[in-house]
């Protein structure tokens, strides 16, 4: 996944629109796995029900913190390790869902001051 250099133009918009959704699948895909992974570990590790492990999965996900009390010492360590992950994951999600954004943006800007740069260039001569 390439994006065009700052010499170039911009992307019309519809290819932009689906670049930014391609990019929004992804994180969100990435978003699932880990929430999947969070049930599963739940579930196993804290013999909590499917239903009570998503919610602690998805509160750790979210930066929210766990519902139920970690009944051993293995729920502790998986829910240590996972908050650890759920916390690079989340941030890792959100910066590639706002990557071809602010690509666009920081493009756009950069074309706008060229063409600014070459207007004030030929007024001088």
């Amino acid at each position: 996944m390439e994006f065009e250099h700052k010499s170039h133009a911009l992307l019309p918009k519809d290819k932009y629109y689906i670049r930014v959704l391609r990019y929004a699948g992804f994180s969100l895909s990435l978003i699932a796995i880990s929430l999947g992974i969070g049930v599963v570990g739940y579930h196993y590790s804290n013999s909590l029900s499917w239903l009570d492990s998503l919610v602690n999965a998805s509160m750790i996900l979210t930066g929210m913190g766990p519902v139920d009390t970690l009944k051993n010492d293995g729920a502790k360590w998986f829910a240590s390790i996972y908050s650890i992950f759920s916390g690079v994951i989340f941030l890792s999600a959100v910066a590639v869902f706002l990557t071809p954004i602010l690509h666009r943006f920081l493009h756009k800007f950069y074309l706008d001051d060229e063409e600014q740069q070459n207007r004030y260039k030929k007024e001088k001569r």
